[in-house]
């Protein structure tokens, strides 16, 4: 493989490691304050419980996304440095503000989240785990709206080929970014649910029989039910603005080639790229283009509008399917899950085991995504600006490679070790002792119903 094949496969599994933690993370942020306010509002000690196991397991991930994300980061130096000359003007600010945020809003009140619940007043400790929530979903805002830059550039102008700012309001606000934000910070609250809901079965498979991970279960179930038709509708409207302002994308994403109105929706297919067609269609009639258009003879543009300028079609096909099958699986998965809690109480055992399957289901759907949007970019690096063989190192391949074996063997045993150390933190708390007779009470609520001890 040459240097551009190998510098693309490292960014890629830099970056689909790192995206694994983050994802995690920015919204258990928010859950951690939920279960913080439902402790100061109500008093019971299980609130507390569930808060002090869970932000473990916040500083678990939190660390292996900050590990991931400094080791990413030097990529754009030694692997892509054209990247930074012709766009950093851009792209250095951006960066700056995400990291900014994460030392000033994250890792200064972190610690006070961590280790101050019994040292510092109630209210600060409070204020401290909203920050950090804060601080979680701004980073995100700042290398979102970089990415979505990258994919729809406005507010610039080339001055002697390098990129320089003309707007910055246009920049950060640009045309794809509100999609793609929406789009990510639901996908992270449908990994943070499901994998409340995963390891609180686990937990009780385990025979936890405490109120704390009935609790937790229903927290995450609910949540996936409620935020998985929003993010259907997100996707909806990002698949619009892509239609708009990446059309080739599309093209790829629904293996259509040529020009058509009343595009099928294609279940499934073998796209041919040297045929320029596709082989087994199995498909809706009209259904791409009322999807992408919401009218059944709507016009898509083929891949052959775009002959040297779309992404490689078969991993944009596959990874978009991937996604949305995941989708409706935790559709599926969550409401069958509220529908037994709210009626019965309890999962059945099977669909225990469902919900233990299913624990990071969250990071199956946000890669298949991610892949779909940073491949169907190509071959452009930033669209219509930067090619992304004109920002690729000059090193020679036999030093990426080297680093890309390393990269994949250490990333292969910390995500071992990580999911072994949150299975052992499941079991552990199985053995924690009996709870007092106070936290054996009912905990009446609307929004969780009654739970019993």
């Amino acid at each position: 493989m040459d240097v551009l094949v190998l510098s693309r496969l490292q960014f890629a599994l830099n970056i689909s490691f790192h995206i694994l933690f983050p994802t995690i993370t920015m919204a258990l942020a928010w859950f951690l304050f939920y279960f913080k306010l439902r402790s100061d509002f109500s008093g019971h000690p299980v609130w507390m419980r569930i808060y002090r196991f869970w932000v473990r397991v916040f500083a678990l991930t939190f660390a292996l996304g900050v590990v991931s994300g400094v080791t990413m980061s030097f990529q754009f130096g030694t692997n892509w440095p054209g990247f930074m000359e012709k766009v950093g003007n851009v792209a250095g600010p951006l960066l700056g503000y995400e990291v900014l945020t994460a030392f000033f809003l994250e890792a200064t009140f972190l610690g006070i989240m961590l280790f101050g619940s019994r040292k510092v007043p109630n209210w600060l400790h409070t204020l401290s785990t909203f920050i950090v929530a804060f601080g979680t979903t701004t980073s995100a805002f700042w290398i979102l709206s970089l990415n979505s830059w990258m994919h729809t550039p406005q507010g610039y102008e080339i001055i002697n080929g390098v990129v320089y700012a003309k707007d910055w309001s246009e920049i950060i606000f640009n045309p794809s970014f509100p999609y793609r934000f929406a789009h990510m910070m639901l996908a992270s609250g449908l990994t943070a649910s499901f994998v409340l809901a995963g390891l609180s079965a686990y937990r009780m498979l385990m025979g936890d029989e405490k109120i704390a991970p009935r609790l937790t279960l229903k927290t995450g179930l609910y949540t996936a039910a409620i935020l998985i038709p929003l993010q259907i509708f997100a996707g909806d409207m990002h698949g619009l603005n892509t239609l708009k302002h990446q059309p080739q994308k599309v093209a790829a994403m629904e293996g259509v080639w040529e020009t058509e109105r009343g595009a099928p929706l294609l279940l499934f297919a073998l796209p041919d790229e040297e045929a320029r067609d596709n082989r087994f269609e199995i498909g809706i009639p009209n259904g791409a283009s009322f999807i992408l258009t919401h009218q059944t003879d709507g016009e898509i543009k083929g891949l052959n509008e775009f002959p040297d300028e779309h992404p490689p079609v078969a991993p944009v096909f596959y990874g978009f399917r991937v996604m949305v099958g995941m989708g409706l699986l935790m559709l599926a998965v969550s409401w069958a899950g509220s529908v037994y809690l709210w009626r019965r109480g309890a999962l059945p055992r099977w669909l225990q085991y469902t919900t233990i399957g299913m624990t990071f289901s969250g990071w199956v759907a946000t890669l298949a995504g991610w892949y779909v949007t940073e491949i169907g970019r190509q071959p452009y690096i930033v669209s219509g600006v930067l090619r992304t063989e004109d920002a690729v190192t000059a090193l020679p391949a036999g030093n990426v490679a080297f680093s890309l074996t390393l990269y994949v063997v250490f990333y292969g045993i910390l995500l071992v070790a990580y999911i072994a150390t949150l299975g052992l933190m499941c079991r552990r708390s199985v053995a924690i002792e009996e709870i007092t007779d106070k936290e054996r009470s009912d905990i009446k609520d609307p929004a969780l119903g009654a739970a019993k001890a």
